[in-house]
């Protein structure tokens, strides 16, 4: 999968699958711009792609805070000269029931999930309509898909990331920016380790059993999606751990 020549912002850079994007992406020829909260590891990332004869930029930035967001895609374009995709990966995952939950753990998960995935698009569609072309990504996840009790506003974010993705898809049609939602089952990431031990003790339980999949194995589809020649559109991809059956 050979992208080179393009330019790719990935935000929620510094871990997990958005650190894993950015290295397959730069692996695959594109120059990257990484947004994080953590500037130190998306500065060491930036620098092991630099040294290894890519090209990267580190952006400290939270997503949820919109004027921040905006500077990151606005910076990313300017910087790399154009953005050819943007990869909507920042995300929180704070589990337990609606019931005397914390609201505040509510909030940071809309603003992360839901608002950081909307400044940033909103951000980027009005850049890539005026090159004719762009492609944006949105990772969300199986939890987009089945709504469980414990999971109840997360579900909520990535139903809403869901159907956001479906109406900005129809809208970019014309403009010609493709759009494509991914959406992994059980990863093994820091994303679950923000619970409280409870919680965490229940999600094993739960996954006993399964292998999850790796942060590449989500870098590699969003690769495949952003590889595609144009006139291909890859409009959602949903990829579960063989041993996960919901």
């Amino acid at each position: 999968m050979d992208i080179s020549g393009r330019t790719v912002a990935i935000t929620g850079a510094s871990s997990g699958i958005g650190e894993a994007t950015a290295r397959a992406c730069a692996a695959a020829g594109a120059s990257v711009a990484l947004a994080a909260r953590r500037l130190d590891r998306i500065e060491q990332l930036a620098q092991e792609i630099n040294d290894g004869g890519g090209r990267a930029i580190a952006l400290q930035t939270d997503v949820g805070q919109e004027a921040q967001a905006r500077a990151f895609v606005q910076r990313a374009h300017d910087e790399l000269g154009k953005l050819d995709a943007l990869v909507n990966n920042a995300g929180v995952m704070l589990l337990g029931p609606i019931e005397n939950a914390d609201t505040e753990e509510w909030r940071r998960m809309i603003d992360a999930n839901v608002y950081g995935v909307l400044y940033c698009s909103h951000a980027a569609l009005p850049l890539m309509h005026a090159q004719g072309s762009g492609h944006i990504i949105n990772v969300s996840s199986v939890a987009g898909r089945v709504a469980r009790a414990g999971s109840g506003v997360y579900n909520l974010t990535k139903f809403g990331v869901g159907a956001f993705s479906e109406s900005l898809r129809q809208e970019g049609v014309p403009l010609g920016v493709r759009v494509t939602i991914v959406e992994p089952g059980a990863v093994a990431t820091e994303l679950p380790g923000h619970n409280r031990p409870e919680i965490l003790e229940l999600m094993a339980k739960r996954f006993a059993g399964v292998t999850p999949l790796e942060s590449v194995d989500i870098a590699n589809a969003v690769l495949y999606a952003i590889s595609q020649p144009e006139n291909v559109s890859v409009n959602e991809i949903l990829i579960r751990p063989s041993g996960q059956a919901a």
